[in-house]
């Protein structure tokens, strides 16, 4: 299965608590890691690939080999092959770790580096991915997930906000816990709970 996920922000304690931007409540950054780690987990297998669009951790050392260290240690606990999309604050040096310290997955390489964006189709659908919201302007079928805004969401319905803190769950008929991955049936539901919503506002 493939599932979708931005903006874990790993380690980035200016986060927690509760604000308009972003709001965290966790005590801590290693219970706000845990907590994402196990919902993850929960329900993404080593069969399945996740999309994450971009901005991984917000966590800087010196020397940075040291943050790289860590952060790679909480991704190597994660279930299935990931597909990184660079975001703004994901630089290349950490993605070049990540490529020498691959741990692999079914006997092939678990992580996968984009600089931009990756499209898919999905049944009648494209899927185009990038970590900053694209304007698309007027297009059949295809849909830009992305994350990089948090706790708000793009005034048109092309663009669905993926990230682990978009207010775009309100579409769908069920709760997802913080930090899990959509799934593809809950991405198509924010994609129509959005279009339907838009079609009221005429």
């Amino acid at each position: 299965m493939q599932y979708f996920t931005s903006d874990t922000h790993f380690y980035h304690a200016d986060l927690l608590g509760m604000n308009d931007f972003a709001p965290r409540p966790f005590a801590d950054v290693a219970t706000m890691n845990q907590t994402i780690i196990d919902h993850w987990n929960a329900r993404v297998t080593d069969r399945d690939t996740v999309y994450h669009l971009g901005d991984v951790a917000l966590y800087f050392t010196r020397p940075a080999k040291l943050s790289y260290q860590r952060v790679a240690a909480i991704l190597s606990q994660l279930n299935g092959k990931i597909v990184f999309i660079k975001g703004n604050h994901d630089s290349r040096a950490f993605f070049k770790y990540l490529a020498a310290h691959d741990p692999q997955v079914n006997g092939q390489p678990k992580y996968e580096f984009h600089d931009v964006g990756v499209l898919i189709k999905y049944d009648h659908r494209q899927y185009y991915m990038t970590h900053y919201p694209m304007m698309l302007g007027i297009v059949k079928q295809i849909i830009n997930l992305h994350g990089h805004i948090h706790h708000y969401a793009v005034n048109a319905k092309e663009n669905i906000n993926v990230g682990v803190d978009t207010p775009e769950t309100d579409y769908l008929d069920h709760s997802v816990p913080f930090g899990a991955p959509f799934s593809l049936a809950e991405i198509e539901q924010m994609v129509t709970g959005k279009t339907v919503d838009f079609a009221k506002r005429r």
